[in-house]
């Protein structure tokens, strides 16, 4: 897959796409196009388009460039082959966009730099520091600062972009350094424990940094700005491309809408689509049948069920409902009904023990005299 971010600076995106667009397909560099019909409410224009690479390798890619908000389009391009990547396909990007010198799509989001050019640093030392630390944080783009030895002359002015491999030029930002600039620069990396050789330069981790990001590896002792091909520069942006990076901030929607969302379909894709509906259709139809020869045999069993329920009914002689037994009673009832026991015994047996006293002296003083006999 290719991913790149970017953001068009002039006006009418979705116009300068469609004209592009339209002149690539009529030279044949790419197979074919489609703008998607934008829906109520959409706050983006969705171009998708189709090519080959190394003979018959496809490349299926999808752009979405937002609604002018004033201060620019953004845009997110996601593609996909049916091989590895190799970097020295073309770029996705200039099979989208016009390639003119004055073409105002290849700007970052942040900070509005340049994807093809050099990006000097600013003069004020607490840009550069707010600079450097936005672009580490940025996942989308590959971001290299070199830093000048020496005031370079015209053939220093090369962009890096022009020397890499097709497949990374619309992927990389380049920062350059002034001589003076170097202390500042570092001071403003020492973050991320990376460092610019003077002289020389170093490709920036990113964020989030690949698992297997050394900065020694990535850092370039010397970068000779004289025209000629930087070669071990070149060899660490494409080694560090090759890394294997956490997707981005938005990177998965666009994948996902690349893969499930897809319209601009072949013949064949089309056949091989309906294809497909027709056998989910087919298996959705036979579900349903077995589903509904189930729920009909399971309603014939419960008729049949009830029919015998019914006729075992009428046979049976009526029989008079049983009491329900009484709940039992739990240990706390249990106790509690002892003790009342307990309690009425004894007082039965007091009141018992009373009425005998009582009907004894009652006797006692009934019982008659004897005459003529005195007590002592």
């Amino acid at each position: 897959m290719w991913l790149a971010r970017g953001r068009h600076l002039g006006p009418a995106a979705e116009e300068v796409l469609r004209l592009s667009l339209r002149r690539l397909k009529d030279s044949r560099t790419i197979d074919d196009f489609l703008e998607l019909p934008e829906t109520e409410g959409a706050q983006e224009w969705i171009f998708e388009a189709r090519w080959r690479v190394a003979g018959s390798v496809t490349v299926r890619a999808r752009l979405t460039v937002e609604h002018d908000s004033g201060s620019g389009q953004d845009w997110i391009l996601a593609a996909e082959a049916e091989a590895p990547w190799d970097p020295r396909w073309p770029s996705p990007a200039a099979l989208f966009w016009p390639q003119e010198p004055d073409a105002t799509w290849d700007h970052t989001p942040v900070s509005d730099l340049r994807l093809t050019d050099i990006n000097p640093l600013p003069s004020d030392d607490k840009a550069v520091r707010q600079l450097l630390r936005d672009s580490a944080r940025d996942g989308w783009s590959i971001h290299v600062v070199v830093h000048e030895a020496m005031t370079t002359d015209q053939r220093g002015r090369t962009p890096l972009a022009g020397m890499l491999p097709p497949g990374l030029r619309h992927r990389l930002v380049e920062h350059r350094a002034a001589p003076s600039q170097l202390r500042v620069v570092n001071w403003a990396l020492r973050d991320l424990g990376v460092q610019v050789p003077r002289g020389g330069a170093v490709v920036l981790p990113g964020s989030p940094a690949p698992s297997d990001y050394d900065a020694d590896d990535f850092a370039v002792r010397s970068v000779f700005l004289d025209g000629t091909e930087p070669a071990e520069l070149i060899h660490a942006v494409t080694r560090f491309a090759a890394l294997s990076r956490p997707l981005p901030d938005g990177a998965e929607e666009a994948l996902t809408a690349l893969r499930e969302d897809w319209r601009l379909l072949t013949l064949e894709e089309e056949l091989d689509r309906e294809r497909k509906l027709v056998a989910m259709y087919a298996e959705a139809l036979e579900a349903m049948t077995k589903s509904r020869d189930l729920y009909r045999e399971a309603a014939e069993q419960a008729h049949a069920a009830l029919a015998a329920y019914r006729e075992s009914a009428d046979a049976a002689p009526e029989s008079r409902p049983e009491t329900p037994a009484s709940p039992a009673a739990s240990p706390l009832q249990q106790l509690t009904r002892t003790f009342e026991r307990l309690k009425v015994s004894t007082r039965t047996r007091r009141q018992a023990a009373e009425s005998g006293d009582a009907q004894e002296g009652k006797a006692v003083e009934e019982q008659p005299q004897i005459p003529g006999r005195r007590g002592a």
